[in-house]
C-alpha cells in the first residue's frame, strides 16, 4: 500500500479526532494567514485561501476566527508573522520525507523536527535531497460508494487527468494543480462531493519498508503530524496493509 494513499486515509481519520479537541484549528489558522499574506485576502482570486477557508468551515471553525486569520495575514490586524519552511529528510528504511511547516521561529522548528527524526531512526536531509522524488499535483478523493470508475472517466474525459485509481474504497484523482478547481466544480455539478481536494506532493516511485522499520516509520509520521508547526508530511513508503492498520 503506497504511503501517500494510505496515510492520507489515516490522516483524515485523525483530523476528525483533532477537530474534536480543537487541535486542528491552530494549523488551519496558520494556513489561512499564510495564504492571505502570499495571495491576498480575496477568496475569489486566491485559490489557496479559498481551499483553506473551506477546510476551516468543514472543521466548524467560527466565521469570526476565519476573518481574523485573514486580516492578520493581510496585515489589517496585528498578529504573529508566519513563514513557510519545507524540510527534507529520511525515515527508517530509507523512505523519503517532505515536511511542510508554518512557523514563527525557524530555529526552534528545525531543532524539534531534527529531534523527532533522530528519535525514530530517521535523519534530516540537505535541501533538494528528496524534493525531486515528488511531483506537485492536484489530489481529489471521492467515495467509491457514490460513483464508479467508468462514470468518473466519462465525467472527466475532456480534462487532462493524470490518473484515476481505487485505493481502500476511495477513488483518487490525480491532476495538474491548475485543474483542481475545475475538477472540483465538475464533480460538484454532478452531485459528487469529494472527501478531500488539495494540492499535494505525489511520489514518483515508492520504497518498500518492512518489519520494525515500518512500525518506527509510522510512529515518526504520527510524531511529525502531531507537531504544531507541521502542516503536511509526504512520503514515498510502501508498507504492507497489515502493518498500516496498526496506525489507524
Amino acid at each position: 500500500m503506497s504511503g501517500h494513499s494510505k496515510w492520507a486515509t489515516i490522516r483524515r481519520k485523525k483530523e476528525k479526532t483533532d477537530a474534536a479537541r480543537g487541535k486542528i484549528f491552530t494549523k488551519l489558522i496558520k494556513e489561512i494567514s499564510v495564504a492571505a499574506r502570499t495571495g491576498g485576502g480575496d477568496e475569489t482570486g486566491n485559490p489557496r485561501l479559498r481551499t483553506a477557508v473551506l477546510a476551516a468551515k468543514a472543521a466548524n471553525m467560527p466565521a469570526a476566527n476565519i476573518e481574523r486569520a485573514i486580516k492578520k495575514g493581510t496585515g489589517e490586524l496585528p498578529g504573529t508573522v508566519y513563514e513557510e519552511v519545507v524540510y527534507e529528510g529520511y525515515g527508517p528504511g530509507g523512505a523519503a520525507l517532505l515536511i511542510n511547516t508554518v512557523t514563527d521561529n525557524r530555529n526552534r522548528t528545525v531543532s524539534e523536527i531534527r529531534h523527532l527524526l533522530s528519535k525514530r531512526g530517521g535523519s534530516m536531509g540537505e535541501t533538494g535531497s528528496v524534493n525531486w522524488m515528488f511531483e506537485r499535483r492536484g489530489y481529489v478523493t471521492i467515495s467509491a460508494q457514490v460513483t464508479t470508475e467508468d462514470d468518473l472517466l466519462e465525467l472527466l474525459l475532456e480534462r487532462e487527468v493524470h490518473d484515476i485509481r481505487l485505493e481502500d474504497d476511495v477513488f483518487e484523482i490525480i491532476c495538474d494543480p491548475e485543474d483542481l478547481e475545475t475538477i472540483k466544480k465538475i464533480l460538484g455539478d454532478a452531485q459528487l462531493e469529494p472527501i478531500s481536494a488539495e494540492i499535494s506532493m505525489i511520489p514518483q516511485s515508492t520504497v518498500k519498508v518492512e518489519g520494525q522499520q515500518a512500525v518506527s516509520l509510522l510512529q515518526l509520521m504520527e510524531d511529525l503530524e502531531d507537531h504544531d508547526d507541521v502542516q503536511n508530511v509526504y512520503s514515498n513508503f510502501d508498507i504492507d496493509e497489515s502493518i498500516m492498520k496498526t496506525a489507524e
